[in-house]
């Protein structure tokens, strides 16, 4: 039975299916293609959490971010640098704050 996917999958896929006694037909993607994939598996991923909320799917979603990471030359490494400053300076979500309204402060333009 053939099945069409045309999606990114993850690098041992295709080794996987030849070891099951499976055949399959890949090609490599351009730099472009890639990051639009990425961008792809990004939605596929968050869907796929939000439907199962398990942590399998939470793993997945992090992999994908990790591979966004790289493919526009940050490290892992630099992102969860950039994301610890960021909770420092703004704080987490632990407190579960939820946002409703805010009243800006009046400017005078005199």
């Amino acid at each position: 039975m053939k099945i069409t996917y045309n999606k990114l999958v993850r690098d041992r896929i295709p080794e996987i299916i030849e070891a099951a006694g499976g055949h399959c037909r890949t090609r490599v993607l351009s730099d472009a293609a890639y990051l639009a994939m990425l961008d792809a598996k990004l939605d596929e991923e968050l869907a796929e959490f939000r439907r199962d909320q398990n942590i399998e799917e939470l793993a997945d979603l992090l992999e994908v971010i990790r591979a966004v990471a790289v493919a526009h030359g940050c490290t892992p490494d630099q992102l969860e640098a950039v994301r610890a400053e960021k909770a420092e300076k703004r704080g987490g979500f632990e407190k579960k704050i939820f946002l409703i309204e805010t009243i800006e402060k009046e400017v005078n333009h005199d």
